[in-house]
């Protein structure tokens, strides 16, 4: 058999090809060589997807934006989405080949440009390229394969498609694994090999296209490319794609919000407007929506969501969460991979032999629903056997729903729009994967740190975990360093901060209880040993009082003889007034005897002269003759005792001048008593003293009458004098009772003194001996609470030993209740810094530390699931409704044949 051939330009068989125009178009040999070429553009599109979705977390730590790997993965289905619908366009007016062949050069041209990003941002940019090219690989094999084989014969040759799809999912895990784990590779980045290995493959793809994929291909007249269109397609899909991505972070009722979902709502509002004007030549026909196709694109949109969203997540679950490496990271996704090829197979083997297709929808989107629904109750405990059977289920229903709903996309359509359906059906399969990529991953990530804190609720994980985090020597493992500074040390060291300041009070309050008891111990001790010196005391006032009681008896008794003193001043000071009296008559004579005296005067001045000059003399006279006299009696002495004819002693020579010191004294005396009684007794005409004594005879009786009275009262002084004495004598007398009572109040005193400073060293004493027992005390008290309480000692400070297990779990024991209140009641202060840029922290930690992370990232991933879950059950809820329509019995090429054909011969009639 062979290919009908056209005319260039315009489409009309030669009169020999006519006869041939019942045979079909193209033989087995010639289908399989375009199938060749098919199967080396799918698997280059494949091994894409499953070799970056294997390395896309490592990219991602590597650039330091996990958690931007939405915009990555978006950017690719932006564009592959955009340009899906395009090429089914441009390959309907210019035929298959040559843009399968332009969207393999530029799909290579991406990978080049993205094994040379620096950021997630500027791979998303490259991204975006190779998402241009990877949309002709995704739509145009559907396409060719519509043209070229009738529904009923396409599963002769699904098998060699899916041992493509096979290939790729055994061998695009191992590739992306090797290369995302190597560091480096030839030089370069291990994970840039993901990009770099499609230039070889792309290489073969591109040449067994050029070989082998020839189709004929049937002008439509004048060629109109819906440029219009395939832009505000672009600018209605992107906003809103931009505010699933961001819309966690901008808001959603942010003004940016507001402007994307005003830019989108309007580009659509003009994509509708346009398609209607351009008609037949539009990118997407309005003509092409009527019910049947409708819900086909409907289903295709709920079926994309699910299946992207599972395939983005899915692969991040097993290495964060199982702690797969990339390689078997790749090889645990492969029970999905494998439920879709058997689901396909045995669904193309159904439709092959019965031509009915109508039940699948329905099966596939209810086994689909079921396999989310089981992922809903993943949790990392569970491990890889429960997810291996969710994928295996999710896999079996997309298995069913994404071939047949193609099959009811190119049914619903003419022939003519092959390429519009089947790209179409792809569109929106990859708008519902591009808008499940964005909001799912943007829950995802969203969602990720207060989960992540929220996991800490769990008594038992939260003690365990906590346990890990403060054990020295987990948190200095090397290992652990990563997750340590990424979640746990600022926890850990806030921690700490205030267990040391609790500590800290605590052992202030054991000090200062062990202070008191110290002093009131030592304060009892020191008081009773005291009591001696209170004693001390009691006996000194006891003497103090006796010897008071005897101070008064004395008292008393001089009091009595200070009576008796007074009662002889009393009589002194009588005869002192009598004698005070007399005195005055005496005071009269004397003044009688001045005036004789005063005539006396200068005789009795001379007189008194040589009487004292002969009292001196006289003087000298007697002690003249003292000498004499005892010289005398020494002579004598020593002249007897020397006896005869001895020496004459000293004493006996003196007497010679002891008598001539006698002869001078009497001389001189009686010179002196001769000059005296001359002027007494007068001498020739000048009268004595004697002459005037005589005339003063008269004034001295007067005075001696005078001196009768003084004498009476003097006598009377006497008598007073003499009482005055007898009183004096018994005040002195009883006065030594006095004396003695005093002694006896003074030694009393000074016991009290001694035992008064007895007392006052009491209190020096016990603050001594409290500063010296303190430490100890102290000490003792620390050790038995830090017993008790299982703490440690530390410089006198209670403190945790956080290496001791016992100790650490006890203070863990005491902060997991609080810490869990703060997490429910969202008032945690002691949030998780959770990274979700770059999760390397987590590779090779403990499983103690990561633990909150993955039960977070399970709940996130759960909740994703849920969202998954209920998309499929709204996808099943439409297919109860849905009648697909019936399949052709040739393929879309010979149905064009034949209406070429048709047109020519009608032009000939």
């Amino acid at each position: 058999m062979t290919a009908v051939a056209t005319q260039a330009g315009s489409g009309v068989e030669s009169d020999g090809e006519r006869s041939a125009a019942s045979a079909p178009l193209m033989d087995h040999r010639q289908i399989m060589l375009v199938i060749y070429g098919l199967m080396a553009a799918m698997f280059l599109s494949s091994m894409e997807q499953t070799v970056f979705g294997t390395a896309i977390r490592t990219i991602g730590d590597d650039l330091h934006g996990l958690d931007q790997q939405a915009w990555v993965t978006t950017a690719y289905l932006i564009t592959s989405t955009v340009t899906t619908p395009l090429y089914g366009k441009l390959s309907d007016l210019f035929g298959r080949r040559p843009l399968i062949i332009l969207s393999i050069s530029i799909f290579i041209a991406g990978s080049v440009l993205s094994s040379f990003s620096t950021s997630m941002l500027m791979l998303a940019g490259f991204r975006a390229v190779q998402g241009i090219g990877a949309g002709g690989l995704m739509s145009l094999p559907l396409a060719i394969m519509g043209d070229i084989l009738a529904p009923r014969e396409r599963a002769k040759y699904q098998g060699f498609f899916l041992a493509i799809f096979g290939v790729a999912a055994v061998v695009g895990p191992l590739v992306g694994g090797v290369f995302a784990s190597a560091p480096s590779i030839l030089g370069i980045d291990g994970w840039r090999w993901v990009f770099l290995i499609n230039i070889p493959i792309g290489a073969l793809a591109l040449g067994a296209v050029m070989a082998f994929l020839h189709i004929p291909h049937f002008a439509q007249g004048r060629a109109r490319i819906d440029w219009w269109g395939a832009t505000l397609a672009t600018t209605s899909l992107v906003p809103l794609l931009l505010v699933a991505e961001q819309g966690r972070e901008w808001g959603w009722t942010s003004p940016l919000s507001l402007a994307c979902y005003g830019v989108g709502a309007a580009s659509l509002v003009g994509f509708i407007l346009v398609e209607r004007a351009l008609g037949p030549d539009a990118i997407l026909p309005l003509r092409l929506f009527n019910q049947k196709f409708s819900l086909a694109v409907v289903l295709s949109v709920l079926v994309g969501f699910g299946m992207f969203g599972a395939m983005m997540t899915i692969p991040l679950y097993l290495q964060i969460v199982l702690g797969f490496n990339p390689t078997q990271s790749g090889f645990g996704s492969l029970p999905m991979m494998l439920g879709v090829m058997i689901a396909s197979v045995v669904t193309g083997q159904v439709v092959a032999r019965t031509g009915k297709y109508g039940v699948f929808p329905i099966s596939g989107s209810a086994t689909t629903a079921a396999g989310f629904g089981i992922l809903t109750f993943m949790t990392p405990e569970r491990g890889y056997p429960f997810l291996a059977l969710a994928m295996a289920v999710i896999g079996l229903g997309l298995g069913q729903l994404m071939q047949t709903l193609t099959l009811a996309a190119q049914a619903a359509t003419p022939a003519q729009d092959m390429g519009v359906a089947s790209s179409s059906a792809t569109f929106f399969r990859q708008i519902g994967g591009t808008l499940g990529t964005a909001i799912m991953l943007s829950m995802l990530f969203g969602s990720l740190p207060g989960n992540v804190t929220l996991a800490m609720s769990d008594v038992d994980k939260a003690t365990v975990t906590l346990d890990a985090a403060l054990d020295p020597a987990v948190a200095s493992a090397p290992q652990n360093q990563g997750v340590m500074d990424a979640m746990w040390t600022p926890i850990t060291d806030k921690i700490k901060s205030e267990v040391d300041t609790k500590m800290a009070d605590a052992t202030q309050q054991v000090k200062d209880q062990v202070d008191a008891k110290v002093r009131e111990e030592v304060s009892k001790a020191a008081h009773e040993a005291a009591a001696t010196g209170a004693g001390q005391l009691a006996d000194g006032a006891g003497q103090l009082t006796s010897g008071l009681g005897k101070l008064s008896t004395g008292t008393g008794a001089f009091v009595d003889g200070v009576g008796q003193i007074g009662t002889g001043a009393s009589g002194l000071a009588t005869g002192t007034s009598k004698l005070a009296s007399a005195s005055g008559q005496l005071a009269d004579g004397a003044g009688q005897l001045s005036s004789g005296l005063k005539k006396l005067s200068g005789a009795t001045q001379t007189a008194a002269g040589t009487a004292k000059d002969a009292t001196t003399e006289f003087a000298t006279l007697q002690q003249a003759m003292t000498t004499l006299a005892t010289d005398q009696k020494t002579c004598a002495a020593d002249t007897a005792a020397a006896g005869e004819g001895a020496a004459t002693p000293a004493a006996c020579a003196q007497l010679t001048s002891d008598q001539s010191a006698v002869s001078a004294a009497m001389k001189a005396l009686g010179t002196s008593v001769y000059t005296t009684s001359g002027y007494l007794n007068g001498s020739g005409e000048q009268t004595g003293i004697a002459s005037g004594m005589t005339q003063l005879s008269g004034g001295a009786d007067q005075l001696a009458a005078g001196t009768t009275q003084v004498s009476a009262g003097m006598g009377q002084v006497a008598d007073g004098a003499g009482k005055l004495a007898t009183g004096a004598t018994t005040a002195a007398e009883k006065g030594s009772a006095l004396t003695t009572g005093v002694e006896g109040a003074a030694s009393g005193s000074a016991k009290i003194g001694e035992g008064a400073t007895q007392l006052s060293q009491v209190e020096q004493t016990i603050n001594d001996k409290v500063a010296e027992l303190i430490p100890e005390a102290e000490q003792k008290a620390l050790e038995t609470v830090a017993s008790e309480q299982h703490l440690s000692v530390r410089d006198g400070q209670l403190a945790v030993d956080y290496a001791d297990p016992v100790q650490r779990r006890a203070i863990v024991d005491q902060l997991v209740p609080t810490l869990i209140d703060q997490v429910k009641n969202g008032t945690s202060d002691t949030q998780m810094n959770v990274s979700t840029s770059d999760t390397s922290f987590l590779n090779g930690a403990d499983a103690r530390l990561t633990a909150p992370f993955m039960t977070g990232f399970n709940t996130s991933v759960v909740t994703i699931y849920w969202v998954g879950f209920g998309v499929m059950l709204a996808a099943f809820a439409i297919t109860l409704f849905y009648r697909v329509p019936p399949l052709r019995t040739r393929s879309a090429l010979e149905e064009k044949n034949e209406l070429a054909l048709a047109e020519q011969e009608g032009a000939e009639v």
